[in-house]
């Protein structure tokens, strides 16, 4: 269980770090600005997850998450427009660290204490705060906020996780399930737009 919290701990922080290069790239800031902006990214999800827990923060007792963070800033400022050529790279990045980190959030909490509800919650917050970090940095409209599911794959990427474990499912499979099932979502909003409804009041157009 450890090995597993702590390969998808090192895969949503790669991945979330280098979104937050890439929005530098696009405000074409400098390489110091990458670094701290894909540094901010990458930890904040676990960062508020780990308060919220009242467990030591994770980078703090381990400065490799840092590391991972900085050497995903620097490559992102001398591969950036790579990812531009191939189209929509902060997107699929931040897809593959949302996935990652639902699951994450979620297995981290229930190792800590076990309550589902809870390690459900804290797998979303832990997928999405990092994103909101960066676009309120970057002063961007949230992804959080986009009418494309974003949220809804956290949610179903967490509680998938939580409900296999549940049922006695060993952890490996069910993360990968879970994490496969969130991806899944988000790929379909990005390639296809997929949303679910959206409020309307009753009488309105």
């Amino acid at each position: 269980m450890a090995n597993l919290l702590q390969i998808l701990d090192f895969i949503g922080v790669a991945v979330f770090a280098v979104s937050g290069g890439i929005v530098a790239s696009r405000l074409k800031l400098d390489i110091l600005a990458f670094v701290l902006l894909a540094t901010f990214t990458g930890i904040g999800g676990g960062t508020l997850r780990d308060l919220l827990l009242g467990v030591p923060v994770f980078w703090v007792g381990d400065q490799t998450y840092l590391v991972v963070c900085v050497v995903s800033g620097i490559a992102t400022w001398f591969m950036a427009h790579l990812g531009e050529a191939l189209g929509k790279p902060l997107r699929w990045a931040d897809a593959v660290g949302m996935a990652s980190y639902s699951v994450m959030g979620a297995a981290k909490t229930l190792t800590v204490i076990d309550r589902p509800a809870v390690a459900v919650l804290m797998g979303v917050a832990t997928a999405a705060f990092g994103s909101v970090i960066r676009d309120t940095i970057a002063s961007q409209p949230s992804v959080i906020v986009n009418r494309e599911i974003y949220l809804t794959a956290a949610f179903a990427g967490a509680f998938s996780y939580v409900v296999m474990v549940e049922f006695s499912v060993p952890p490996w499979p069910a993360a990968a399930v879970g994490g496969l099932i969130a991806f899944v979502l988000r790929a379909g909003a990005i390639q296809y737009g997929w949303s679910l409804p959206g409020y309307r009041a009753p009488g309105s157009e």
